[in-house]
């Protein structure tokens, strides 16, 4: 078993961009410190995580629709320590 690597089988994807959207991929990349393939492929998990429900598209819409109970920050970590003590 030892020094025995388990494969993934990988696929090959040819997409055609246009020139702007290729610097601009290039340069998040950069920012990354990734390949660009590897960036396409985290954009591409994260999409269809959100679209599978894992994710919602807009978190804070998301917060808003559960109409959950708010109030200034102050006053929430002065309730918070309230309740500790």
């Amino acid at each position: 078993m030892f020094g025995r690597s388990l494969t993934v089988a990988s696929y090959r994807l040819q997409v055609l961009i246009p020139g702007a959207l290729e610097n601009r991929l290039r340069k998040a990349a950069r920012r990354a410190r990734i390949s660009k393939g590897a960036w396409v492929r985290r954009a591409i998990e994260e999409r269809l995580e959100r679209e599978s429900g894992g994710l919602p598209s807009d978190p804070l819409a998301a917060l808003r629709e559960i109409d959950a109970p708010t109030a200034d920050i102050d006053v929430m970590i002065a309730e918070i320590e309230a309740g500790r003590s």
